[in-house]
């Protein structure tokens, strides 16, 4: 089972906005744009780095702008099986959407993760690359 921290997740209360600077700023290129559970999901690249934003204002003022860290694995249902035999409580099941799949936990200091992995067969050779660190 690999992990690879993948990327930061945003809220973004001006999305078109948040795109200009960070393309402006620091030469960001979009790597997708699509409807995700719901709501404009925008991700891009800043060098090797990403940053995924959701088209909407913060939700919760204590975290801020900053929804979740993203954690990509190669084998999810491995993942969670570990860290429930470390004692690890998750609220929900995996969601499956077809390209990926996903479940939210959270740590310590309430910071929230999305523990996720990409269904290759799913999605093209490009489209694979562009979204996966694997």
């Amino acid at each position: 089972m690999k992990v690879n921290l993948h990327h930061a997740h945003l809220f973004a209360s001006n999305l078109d906005e948040s795109l200009r600077f960070y393309k402006n700023m620091f030469g960001a290129e979009i790597l997708f744009d699509l409807e995700v559970a719901g709501a404009r999901n925008v991700m891009i690249s800043i060098g090797t780095s990403k940053i995924n934003f959701y088209d909407q204002p913060p939700k919760d003022k204590e975290r801020g702008v900053v929804h979740h860290l993203g954690i990509e694995t190669n084998d999810l249902e491995a993942l969670v099986a570990h860290m429930k035999s470390k004692g690890f409580e998750f609220r929900k099941s995996i969601k499956n959407l077809g390209m990926l799949k996903y479940v939210m936990a959270e740590g310590p200091d309430h910071v929230l993760f999305e523990l996720f992995e990409v269904i290759k067969d799913k999605l093209s050779e490009d489209q694979y690359k562009l979204i996966s660190t694997f």
